[in-house]
């Protein structure tokens, strides 16, 4: 599957900001979706994750009430809707989907096989 990610901007902190990531092929409602983000200088980090079965979800703790992900399967796209913005939350985001039917809560990098080019997220104080 290709992934186009899209939805980067500039925000001040305390905004909203919605990223998008736009699935190709007839795939897309049996796989697992995360995002994740890189920092300069800083590792890849899992962001949010939704199951492809029943749409369950997951959250780094440090987003937890503020980012929330979700999937329309009919557009083949998942979201991050991240509000509250903060400074620390700059960096480029990255969607990434995993293999068809896969089990569990997927927050390591390696489990995904496909990835989209990223879109930068960049909150001012």
């Amino acid at each position: 599957v290709q992934l186009q990610a899209s939805g980067g901007g500039l925000v001040q902190a305390g905004g909203s900001l919605r990223l998008s990531c736009a699935a190709s092929g007839r795939t897309f409602s049996s796989r697992a979706m995360g995002w994740f983000r890189q920092a300069p200088g800083k590792k890849r980090e899992f962001v949010a994750y939704i199951g492809w079965s029943v749409g369950s979800t997951y959250y780094t703790d440090s987003v937890k009430g503020r980012f929330t992900i979700s999937r329309d399967n009919a557009k083949n796209t998942v979201y991050l809707q991240m509000n509250t913005l903060k400074p620390e939350d700059t960096a480029v985001y990255y969607c990434a989907a995993s293999p068809p039917y896969s089990s569990g809560t997927i927050v390591y990098p390696r489990r995904y096989d496909s990835w989209g080019q990223g879109t930068q997220l960049t909150v001012s104080s």
